[in-house]
């Protein structure tokens, strides 16, 4: 008889620090709620050598063996193969390797990525090969994500990815027939790929708890203040990269400035864009109300600070589903930006967000522009924010996408 395990395939980063295998920290919460829900987890990511890479430099490694489920957890590294040598030469010893781990695990579910290098999706082959039933996850539209950063990439490697996405495009649609579940991140994620699955499903990630809740007295705090006309909080946690429209959104507050907007405006976070930022913001003589301190490693003070913000300002141009507009919510905070699925789902119950379509920058600071003049609007939307984010804590949503397996594999 198959034990109760759960087999998770992904690409997270596995690093060795001092003979300890470590993940970053949100993952690590993550796999905590994971063996709340079954008896045995085994978590399958790629193997690092390297941890000074640019787009890790900001992660909080966590040994496994402190966490409380670590007697119930079983981590796979596998290897690093995003080349074709590289890939071919690990194929058949990584192949054999999954095909033990599905053989011995009650669930599977695997989470698609790229093409090359890709074993979540080698482990759909081998899963369907063993005629077992295998779920996907998938929190946005890769071939989409990928397209949108061609222009920034060198021209080798932009030749590549413009010949493999469409064959990455249907294999990925082939593989998600082929699963008994879909699991699709926000409404964009879901839209997309429900027609390739009978069995599709719309959830959500995140790592925020029921005591991340804005309570009552900030939430009523932040609204006087609102009431009261003082100048605008705007906030926006993230990476500085193209998909995030990082020069979109220092665009608005220049053209609310411009109308007499009275604002400050942060941005968290660390990017390739950082500097370029920067450099933005001087030549549009924003740099007496932006700030742009960089990576903010606290998560407790990333929390406070959006607590403390009147609006989520976003500029998101790609079909994702980031979790900062979950954790604006969760903080009474109303998202406002570029309206997609993923943000109008979030708010879709009880509100708490105002929206344009992707690249009307124009329309986008005259929302800002409306809400300051219409402070009482603005008020109504930070507790329909607040509400809205009740919805988010993660022993929830993770339940309901165990619950999910568990019913469909």
């Amino acid at each position: 008889m198959i034990e109760d395990r759960l087999l998770l395939v992904t690409h997270v980063p596995i690093l060795t620090i001092d003979g300890e295998p470590c993940i970053d920290d949100q993952t690590c919460e993550g796999l905590i709620r994971w063996s709340e829900n079954f008896e045995r987890t085994a978590y399958a990511g790629i193997e690092l050598k390297d941890a000074n890479e640019p787009a890790l430099s900001t992660v909080r490694w966590r040994p496994i063996s402190d966490l409380p489920c670590a007697s119930r957890l079983d981590l796979i590294t596998l290897p690093r193969a995003y080349d074709i040598p590289g890939f071919i030469s690990e194929y058949k010893r990584t192949r054999a390797l999954l095909a033990a781990e599905i053989a011995r695990s009650r669930y599977l579910c695997f989470t698609l990525g790229c093409l090359v290098g890709d074993w979540a999706s080698l482990a759909a082959v081998e899963a369907i090969k063993q005629r077992r039933a295998y779920g996907v996850w998938l929190d946005r539209v890769e071939h989409e994500v990928i397209r949108s950063e061609l222009d920034t990439m060198p021209f080798k490697r932009r030749a590549k990815e413009t010949l493999s996405l469409p064959i990455m495009q249907r294999y990925h649609q082939t593989l998600i027939r082929r699963s008994r579940l879909g699991l699709f991140q926000g409404m964009d994620c879901y839209q997309h790929y429900k027609p390739y699955s009978d069995r599709a499903f719309c959830v959500y990630d995140t790592h925020t708890s029921k005591a991340d809740f804005i309570d009552a007295d900030q939430r009523d705090a932040k609204i006087a203040r609102v009431r009261a006309g003082d100048p605008l909080r705007i906030s926006y946690v993230g990476r500085a990269a193209e998909m995030k429209g990082p020069f979109d959104w220092l665009g608005v507050l220049a053209k609310i400035r411009d109308a007499g907007v009275k604002f400050t405006a942060t941005w968290l976070g660390d990017g390739p864009l950082l500097e370029g930022m920067k450099k933005a913001a001087a030549d549009l003589n924003l740099t007496d109300c932006v700030q742009m301190p960089g990576f903010m490693s606290d998560r407790t003070q990333i929390l406070n600070h959006m607590k403390q913000s009147d609006v989520f300002l976003f500029c998101h141009k790609t079909p994702e589903s980031p979790r900062c507009l979950i954790e604006a919510l969760v903080c009474g905070t109303p998202i406002v930006g570029y309206g997609s699925g993923y943000p109008r789902d979030l708010v879709s119950q009880d509100g708490g967000g105002d929206f344009v379509p992707v690249g009307e920058t124009d329309a986008l600071a005259e929302k800002l522009i409306a809400l300051d003049r219409d402070r009482p609007a603005l008020a109504r939307l930070i507790g329909s924010a607040a509400q809205s984010g009740l919805r988010f804590d993660e022993q929830t949503v993770y339940s309901h996408r165990a619950g999910l397996i568990r019913q469909n594999l």
